[in-house]
């Protein structure tokens, strides 16, 4: 007898309630029913799915091997029940995203046109980190995300959706603020707040102080850019950041930022999709969206963007 639905979904639900009597709980079954259905899909498999000496719901490497593709199939026919429910001319649906605290900011203009074109369409953005986006599209936890670099998985394709720069970011009262380019040699006494998440542009931002022979004092970390913005604000330090993540500081003027001479880097958001794979009408829609907003953006590059 082959595996079927139903158990893929006692086995994601053990393994994520971490207990066979919570995973009961959520399945409105009984125990005794759950452990029946993991029985039976080990002897499909021919190998246990659980460590049976431990009462928290772990997971032996079969059953890890098991999971990820039970929720995908999981995942896959959510799917496929919400396009067949999804109406051609948009009267239903949604569209999910993946972003982080950053690139979010880069979906709203493209949000506003699509709610303006799609009013009655769900969007919900989900946050999560840059690095584990790729991996959500791919598991279909998400229809589309939003990223700072191109990925190179082959079943992944991107459209190039907008580009932002890097700007160091003073206090309308430091010396500096007045000016319009520094050079990195002149940071060297500064105190730097930054992001406590590693990142491609942040070892770029290391390698380029290193070039120049500059320390580079970060004497504070914090989670969150909205928290490094206040910071700066108050004049504790200052802090090298994409210019657009300031936007609304630097039209309050809380904040200035200035042009690093040497550190002129672009940054390209990258709109991520399952390649080859059936759309919804709903997320077709919102790459038509991002690509026409691309279009109209300052940053003509970003218009190249396609999807197949």
């Amino acid at each position: 007898m082959p595996i079927d639905i139903s158990q893929l979904e006692v086995l994601v639900a053990v393994a994520q309630e971490r207990g066979f009597s919570r995973a009961a709980e959520r399945l409105h079954r009984t125990q005794p029913a759950v452990s029946q259905t993991i029985r039976r899909l080990e002897q499909e498999i021919g190998e246990p799915v659980f460590d049976r000496s431990s009462k928290d719901g772990t997971l032996t490497a079969a059953g890890q091997v098991l999971l990820e593709y039970a929720i995908q199939m999981l995942n896959l026919r959510r799917e496929a029940t919400e396009a067949v429910r999804e109406l051609a001319d948009f009267q239903r649906g949604k569209v999910s995203i993946s972003a982080n605290e950053y690139t979010v900011m880069h979906l709203l203009p493209i949000i506003d046109v699509y709610r303006a074109r799609h009013p009655l369409i769900k969007i919900e953005v989900k946050r999560s980190y840059g690095s584990r986006i790729p991996a959500e599209v791919l598991g279909r936890d998400v229809d589309l995300g939003m990223i700072t670099y191109k990925p190179n998985h082959p079943a992944l394709g991107s459209l190039l959706a907008g580009s932002d720069e890097l700007a160091l970011i003073l206090a309308p009262t430091h010396p500096l603020a007045g000016r319009e380019e520094v050079s990195v040699r002149e940071l060297g006494v500064e105190a730097f707040v930054a992001h406590n998440v590693r990142s491609p542009y942040r070892e770029r931002v290391v390698e380029t102080f290193t070039k120049h022979k500059t320390p580079l004092n970060i004497v504070i970390e914090l989670p969150t850019l909205e928290s490094i913005k206040r910071t700066v604000a108050t004049g504790i330090g200052v802090a090298l950041m994409p210019k657009l993540a300031a936007r609304t500081e630097l039209e309050r003027g809380e904040v200035v930022a200035v042009t690093v001479r040497e550190m002129k880097l672009e940054r390209k958001l990258h709109l991520i999709y399952r390649k080859g794979a059936k759309l919804s009408h709903a997320a077709k829609a919102f790459l038509s969206c991002a690509r026409d907003v691309a279009k109209s953006s300052p940053h003509r590059a970003s218009a190249t963007g396609r999807y197949q």
